[in-house]
């Protein structure tokens, strides 16, 4: 990727457009519009919204674990499987 930069080191406006169509690949609601190309305003604003609902999730998921590990036996079985996975 590096040969196709000027000497300064900015990057060309093939690049950008490859990077935006990746970007558009890694997101649910992108995908699906298939290959109807959105402006780059609106695909880094959905950038950032997804970006925040997965943090969301993760802090949800986090306090469900929370939750779960402190109602459980910590030497249970299923204490332990939680604890392996978590290792992973």
């Amino acid at each position: 990727m590096s040969s196709r930069r000027s000497s300064r080191g900015s990057i060309s406006e093939e690049e950008i457009n490859e990077l935006i169509s990746k970007l558009q690949s890694l997101l649910p609601n992108a995908r699906r519009r298939g290959s109807s190309q959105a402006s780059t305003t609106k695909l880094l604003k959905e950038t950032c919204n997804y970006i925040k609902s997965l943090h969301r999730e993760v802090d949800d998921l986090s306090d469900r674990l929370s939750d779960l590990m402190s109602t459980m036996d910590h030497n249970s079985p299923g204490a332990e499987i939680i604890r392996s996975i978590l290792r992973s």
